[in-house]
């Protein structure tokens, strides 16, 4: 088993450069990373967790890649929160990514808030934060630092690769670009490209966090300044109705009032829905930084598989890949419909990969692969336990 090495705990989020609870594994300057930008980011460090043993041919191991609010805590109790990991009905022992089978790693991505260098850390040319002298990051990016950290963990090839929303998109560029490296793929919620429409609500939350005040042009950390509950909070709260669905909030909120029986005609949160999104806005602040918000929202939406093949064909990018995918999406999804999906089975059926597709019926939206969703859950442990076979894994390492 990889044992965990504790790092030096730190105070507040924002400080990327010491995660608590976490792995890190630096990488000097012998060992850049190349950005689609064309700056060469060096030296740098990703922040890991993993849970299960990697067995002795190092042939069980699975990659989750998280969403744009998560991090590397997928399955073990979060430092700055104290709640429990994100995907924790998906992954840990007899769950369907099993952690008596399977060697999980979840890193947190280049440009993230929770020790991968970002945004929050400190510039060795300065001494200083970056702030927004840190270099614009893509979905490619982020992969390439992945594999540079399953290098450093001696892993050849990947069984599985796994995650939802920006994480799909994640799972969608790894078996494009090591499609040797990639058994399985399950890319769940997500897209080839981002939409015009999720690109303005992206725009909406980043010109919140710029907005305030206190954002300083981005160098509240070097000035004092805190923006993270304002512009922050608002951004979270605009991002989290579309991870919902209108059904999911009527049967949730309905209009109900909070703590009162009537209205106050005042602007104080009358509506339970009201008092929900200022709680998920304040929430969130406690452990994520507005500036790695503004470019992990750029990353998502520059993502365009089909701009980065031949003949700007997403067909291309698969092109004879030995890769086994299970795409999935949701009925009540808008954020990623399952049109969405549709085109990305379309694009793998075109290159001759072997794909299965489900779509699940449910009104619990985006969100819905976060949550206690049985037929999601036992769609990825059937995948999983068919690609262990094909494989030829055993039961237990």
């Amino acid at each position: 088993m990889v044992e965990a090495n504790l790092t030096a705990a730190r105070d507040v989020p924002r400080e990327a450069d010491s995660p608590r609870d976490s792995d890190v594994a630096h990488f000097g300057a012998d060992k850049p990373l190349k950005l689609d930008s064309g700056v060469v980011l060096s030296p740098f460090q990703v922040a890991y967790k993993t849970y299960g043993t990697l067995n002795a041919e190092r042939s069980n191991a699975v990659l989750v890649c998280h969403a744009l609010t998560g991090d590397q805590h997928v399955a073990s109790e979060h430092p700055v929160t104290g709640k429990g990991g994100w995907w924790e009905t998906m992954i840990g022992p007899r769950k369907p990514i099993d952690t008596e089978r399977y060697f999980i790693i979840c890193a947190n991505v280049i440009g993230g808030c929770m020790g991968t260098t970002g945004p929050a850390s400190t510039d060795p040319r300065t001494g200083k934060p970056y702030a927004l002298s840190f270099p614009v990051v893509t979905i490619r990016d982020m992969v390439r630092a992945q594999a540079m950290l399953v290098d450093y963990l001696g892993i050849d090839t990947l069984f599985a690769v796994v995650g939802g929303s920006m994480g799909g998109m994640q799972v969608l560029q790894w078996a494009a670009s090591y499609p040797e490296r990639v058994f399985s793929a399950l890319p769940i919620a997500c897209a080839t490209r981002h939409s015009a429409q999720n690109i303005a609500f992206h725009e909406v939350g980043r010109q919140a966090i710029m907005a305030d005040p206190e954002w300083r042009g981005g160098n509240y950390l070097t000035e004092g300044t805190d923006p993270q509950h304002r512009g922050l909070a608002v951004a979270r709260m605009a991002a989290h109705i579309t991870y919902l669905s209108d059904a999911a909030l009527h049967r949730k909120f309905g209009r109900k009032f909070q703590d009162r029986e009537k209205v106050t005609f005042s602007f104080d949160a009358d509506f339970q829905v009201e008092s929900y999104l200022r709680y998920q806005g304040i929430s969130f602040v406690e452990r994520f930084d507005a500036n790695s918000y503004l470019y992990l929202t750029r990353a998502m939406d520059y993502f365009d598989l089909a701009a980065d093949c031949d003949g700007g064909l997403v067909a291309n990018a698969f092109r004879n890949s030995p890769t086994r995918f299970c795409v999935i999406s949701f009925t009540s999804d808008w954020l990623f419909p399952t049109s969405e999906s549709r085109a990305i089975v379309h694009a793998l059926n075109a290159a001759g990969a072997r794909v299965s597709f489900a779509e699940i019926v449910t009104d619990k939206g985006h969100d819905a692969f976060l949550l206690d969703e049985p037929e999601l859950l036992a769609i990825v442990r059937g995948f999983l336990d068919g690609a262990r076979k094909a494989r030829g894994l055993s039961g237990a390492p």
